[in-house]
């Protein structure tokens, strides 16, 4: 039986248009519950403007149905599940449905992003009653027409049937039902009648992916379109004095070159506060040219002085100033339950181990690149971004513009895990434009991405656990970070409400070095120092690793208090499935075994690591993953999501390092900076824990447990335990391996 519910909150955000000329009907939808009341359909489908809308489904005569997704595109896979949930409601023939990308519309939509592994848990149920109020109206058009109760009706796969047998197709009443009111009732299904959720679904761009069309923002041009590359400071506290582009103006191609920065630092000088918007308040050269190569080509001739305007630091300085943030007296509590001082005092066994990362680039495949394009009336941007309506607002300001006078359109991205949730790239062309009032395009290098771009902060943890009687009794986290701390949510995380004496400090140091959001931010690295601490718990309490966990959990099963952001029940069942499936404790001889477990972004996910010793190095064979995301939406593209953020977590964990000196960073591309390589990627197997949840986040989740678990296989391998990323320079200095 399918679930009949009120339509209150869908009658207020449904959006409907009458007629369309061109035949068929216009049906949309406020995915997020943000649609004004004047909000009005264009009535010609042939010349939509199709960023006059929010989220919306179109039905041709012949019942084909195109749905615009409006969230960004990063490759978590939105453009592809977000439109199965609305077609699932709709009860449409999946082949029958085409997707498109909307752009920014500020007006009918909120949270029109990528990031937080957001955008399918905010929507999940608004998107359902999306497609099950538009079911419910060509329902009603249909039962008109054959002068029947709405009731005897029944649709399924876009054919519309009554008690008689007769059928009508979804593009036979889609006039019709365009002028009818919205329904007072609509019915959901429930979750063992879906047709389409559940099911393998292949990405909706796959064919334009594998065939090279263009998606990518590094694909778009236009007629007369210019191409600009920016020269910025070599080093973080540095600021531009003067420069030499004689050479840069004789090559071929070369239309101009000039400098940028004013308009930044009245920007910067407005006071206006956006976390997207971060810049330079020195000024940049900027290359004009007919080509990007040419454009590249005469910004390596530029001959430019610099001069130090802040602190140049270095990484040994990091390190000493995160050092006495976690030995000073300026932490700041942000959680705290008992008295973790009288555990201390009562322990008869008390461990500390201090954990630490470096600064790290994303390392996105498509570097950074926009389009502008500048004129007296109106402001267009295109390219890949995370953050369109930030993009649009930071330009307004920018620029002094309104922004209602500024279009954004998204590309695909190739590639973010958090750094294109920044605008600088943006807010650059966007002055470029705006100089030259002609459309322009500006282009990063991979060294440009990697030396002057935002990175995931620095970040050092002390944890300390007091034993009483064979039973954790205190554990104290102190976190010192670059530029910022944990968000807010993160200590009420695991193992919050498991032990009864807990406390929470975090200190920052605000440093030169632009830093930001990196794939599941700061739990990317407590993951692995907080389960690599508990492994050496275990190993102290002689006690099994995953047992350990599932004891800890038990104290939460049935808490009271609201601030615990994870299931006590949740995360018992994902660590008994990732127990089962990777046979823990009975793998032949010669593999060893690490586990870890972790909740974030609505997530609960379990891993266990498989590990092999070559000439005395550990190779990493297997990784099996148990995941409680809710619902799964598209297995196949669960999946993918999983095994990259796995392979993702791992080749940082193993392989990434960064460093600066003197204001500059020590790596420019990756014939230094180490990437995990294809022959060292394990085998990723993912088992999804099967429920009725509504479903959470998936983009992230996967990737904080990952260097936990291969950080306790290497330590049940070689003995060796591991407190700083990266694992591969810490192996390098064991005595097991010289």
């Amino acid at each position: 039986m399918n679930s009949p519910i009120n339509s209150n909150f869908s009658r207020r955000n449904f959006l409907r248009a009458t007629a369309l000329a061109s035949g068929g009907v216009l049906i949309g939808f406020n995915f997020i519950a943000a649609c004004k009341i004047d909000t009005k359909m264009p009535v010609d489908i042939e010349s939509l403007n199709f960023n006059d809308f929010n989220a919306y489904i179109k039905i041709s005569d012949e019942g084909f149905v195109t749905i615009f997704s409006p969230n960004p595109e990063i490759g978590q896979g939105v453009k592809t599940s977000m439109p199965m949930i609305i077609a699932e409601e709709l009860d449409v023939d999946w082949n029958k449905v085409s997707v498109v990308q909307a752009g920014l519309n500020t007006k009918k939509f909120k949270g029109q992003m990528a990031g937080g592994s957001q955008s399918i848990r905010s929507n999940w149920n608004v998107l359902r009653q999306t497609g099950a109020t538009a079911k419910q109206m060509l329902i009603n058009a249909a039962a008109q027409k054959w002068n029947v109760d709405s009731s005897t009706c029944t649709a399924s796969k876009g054919i519309i049937s009554n008690a008689k047998g007769e059928t009508l197709d979804y593009g036979d009443v889609v006039k019709l039902a365009a002028t009818l009111p919205i329904p007072e009732k609509f019915t959901l299904k429930e979750i063992k009648n879906f047709q389409i959720i559940g099911k393998e679904i292949v990405n909706v761009d796959i064919d334009k992916i594998i065939t090279g069309k263009p998606l990518f923002g590094l694909d778009f041009k236009t007629e007369g379109m210019l191409y600009a590359a920016v020269v910025r400071p070599p080093a973080f506290g540095q600021t531009l004095v003067s420069f030499d582009a004689s050479e840069a103006k004789s090559i071929s191609g070369v239309l101009d070159v000039f400098t940028i920065g004013e308009k930044a630092r009245n920007f910067l000088s407005k006071g206006y506060v956006s976390w997207t918007a971060i810049l330079s308040e020195s000024d940049k050269i900027v290359v004009v040219s007919t080509s990007t190569w040419a454009a590249l080509k005469a910004k390596k001739t530029i001959k430019a002085q610099w001069k130090q305007a802040t602190e140049l630091e270095s990484s040994a300085f990091h390190d000493k100033k995160l050092m006495s943030l976690l030995e000073g007296d300026t932490l700041k509590v942000v959680r705290e339950d008992g008295n973790i001082n009288d555990a201390f005092q009562q322990a008869d066994t008390i461990i500390e181990r201090t954990y630490h990362s470096p600064f790290l680039p994303h390392n996105c495949l498509e570097p950074m690149n926009f389009y502008a394009n500048v004129t007296a009336d109106k402001i267009e941007l295109v390219g890949p971004t995370q953050t369109p309506e930030e993009v649009s607002k930071a330009v307004a300001i920018l620029l002094g513009r309104k922004v209602e006078e500024i279009s954004v359109e998204m590309t695909r991205m190739g590639g973010g895990f958090g750094r294109r949730l920044y605008s600088d790239f943006a807010l650059e062309v966007a002055e470029i434009s705006d100089k030259l009032r002609k459309p322009v395009k500006m282009v990063s290098t991979r060294e440009d991405d990697m030396t002057t771009g935002v990175y995931k902060p620095s970040v050092k943890y002390r944890i300390k656990a007091a034993i009483k009687d064979g039973k954790i009794a205190g554990y104290s986290l102190k976190e010192a970070a670059m530029n910022g701390n944990m968000y807010g949510s993160i200590p009420n995380f695991f193992p919050a409400g498991c032990i009864p004496n807990y406390k929470v400090e975090v200190a920052s140091y605000k440093s030169n070095v632009t830093t930001g959001a990196w794939r599941a931010p700061y739990t990317n690295f407590l993951a692995f120092a907080e389960q690599a601490f508990f492994d050496e718990l275990a190993t102290e309490m002689k006690i099994d690793p995953i047992q350990l966990r599932l004891d800890l959990v038990q104290n939460v099963k049935n808490t009271t208090d609201k601030r615990i952001q994870y299931s006590g029940q949740r995360m018992e069942d994902t660590i008994k499935l990732v127990k089962e499936k990777s046979r823990w404790g009975n793998v032949s001889k010669g593999i060893y075994q690490g586990f870890a477990a972790y909740y974030s972004h609505n997530t609960h996910v379990a891993e266990v690591a498989e590990i092999e010793l070559k000439d005395g190095f550990p190779i990493i064979k297997k990784i099996t993953v148990a995941v409680d995301c809710g619902v799964v939406i598209n297995p196949s593209g669960a999946r993918n999501q999983v095994e990259g953020g796995v392979i993702d977590g791992i080749g940082h964990a193993m392989f990434g390092d960064f460093s600066f000196k003197n204001g500059k960073p020590d790596f420019k591309n990756f014939d230094t900076y180490r990437l995990i390589r294809m022959q060292e990627t394990p085998k990723v197997v993912v088992h999804f824990v099967q429920n009725e949840l509504s479903p959470s986040g998936l983009g992230e989740p996967g990737l904080p447990p990952a260097g936990g678990a291969v950080a306790n296989a290497i330590n049940a391998a070689l003995g060796e335990r591991i407190y700083q990323q990266p694992f591969v320079k810490e192996l390098k200095k064991s005595s097991v391996l010289g």
